[in-house]
């Protein structure tokens, strides 16, 4: 015989409370993430804020131990030096180079400058000594650069009894 079938209109009492249950699940998951995401967001001020903040005591106590750098001075060498260099293939090259000194003790730079004879026959004959090929790379260029500051830190030395410059700096280079 036919089963009795009810109204298809008419829902079945399990199906309407499981329809809530989720809405409620998805509300409180909602709410749950904001409320996290709103504790990080503060957590992080907080420590960041706190983190930058520093007790007057400490920063007394850091600033003498701290050394004061004093400001750069630099003394250019005028003329730049041009000096000339056999290639391996028997013809000429010629480099020019402005160079300039950087101090940070006036009173050492200007004992240098007494020696500045010495000082550019020493940097005359150490760019006239370099091949062509590894100058016309960077590395080669920076190498020149910090072979220059020993030679010239070297003769502050010996001269001065103390380091006069920092380094030496190549303000214009040129190969031809």
């Amino acid at each position: 015989m036919a089963k009795k079938q009810g109204p298809p209109d008419v829902a079945s009492p399990g199906a309407e409370g499981g329809g809530k249950g989720k809405l409620k699940l998805i509300i409180f998951i909602v709410i749950g993430l904001l409320l996290a995401i709103g504790l990080s967001v503060g957590g992080t001020f907080y420590f960041m804020s706190r983190g930058g903040e520093k007790p007057a005591a400490d920063e007394a106590a850091a600033t003498p131990a701290a050394p004061q750098r004093q400001a750069a001075i630099y003394e250019v060498l005028a003329p730049a030096f041009i000096v000339n260099f056999a290639n391996a293939g028997g013809r000429q090259r010629y480099m020019q180079v402005s160079v300039a000194l950087m101090s940070r003790d006036q009173a050492a730079l200007d004992g240098l400058k007494e020696h500045m004879p010495l000082l550019r026959n020493q940097l005359v004959m150490l760019f006239s000594s370099q091949e062509f090929a590894s100058l016309a790379t960077p590395v080669g260029q920076e190498m020149l650069r910090q072979q220059a500051t020993a030679s010239v830190q070297e003769l502050a030395q010996k001269e001065l009894g103390k380091l006069a410059i920092e380094q030496v700096l190549f303000t214009n280079f040129v190969l031809q």
